[in-house]
């Protein structure tokens, strides 16, 4: 058994750095993990969440899921795994592997998550060693910040574009 030490770097719109490092034992589960990171950035168990495994580039992979999401799908279907019964040893690939962590689907909080060390300390439970920058609060993120945002065509001006790059124009036809 070894410990595997992963930085987890919020994805936010503002500049600052905030990132937690948190060691946690290569036997032990996602939904330990997600837990951890949780704690770490006093966020809500209260939410939706899955990880995704990524590549270099960080693409959405194999979802890892906080809850069994399956309701009669075809077996021939790639499912999503389960947290709480997948072993983070089983999904590292890389020796720097990557992931996604995203927590409460409304909101959108994105976590990159990626491997920077083995450790010969197996930690019993798992454990922030670094934490860096403030976290914003759970509920500083309105939901659907994510979302776009239309404009109704009385909320354009007669000379504006649309988020298309259309304007204003007249056809034959009366509505």
């Amino acid at each position: 058994m070894a410990g595997l030490k992963f930085r987890v770097l919020l994805d936010s719109k503002n500049k600052n750095e905030i990132f937690r490092d948190i060691l946690i034992s290569d036997s032990d589960n996602f939904e330990s993990f997600y837990r951890a990171i949780l704690k770490a950035y006093a966020f809500s168990e209260e939410q939706m969440a899955s990880f995704y495994m990524s590549n270099h580039n960080w693409d959405k992979g194999f979802e890892i899921s906080l809850f069994d999401m399956t309701f009669g799908e075809s077996e021939d279907q790639i499912l999503p795994a389960v947290m709480n019964t997948s072993i983070i040893r089983e999904y590292i690939q890389d020796p720097d592997q990557k992931m996604i962590l995203v927590h409460d689907f409304l909101r959108m909080w994105m976590f990159l998550v990626e491997l920077i060390g083995v450790e010969s300390e197996t930690p019993e439970i798992p454990k922030m060693v670094l934490s860096i920058g403030d976290a914003p609060s759970e509920d500083s993120k309105s939901q659907g910040d994510s979302e776009l945002q239309f404009e109704t065509e009385s909320e354009m001006g007669d000379d504006e574009e649309d988020e298309f790059g259309f304007g204003e124009f007249e056809d034959e036809y009366d509505y």
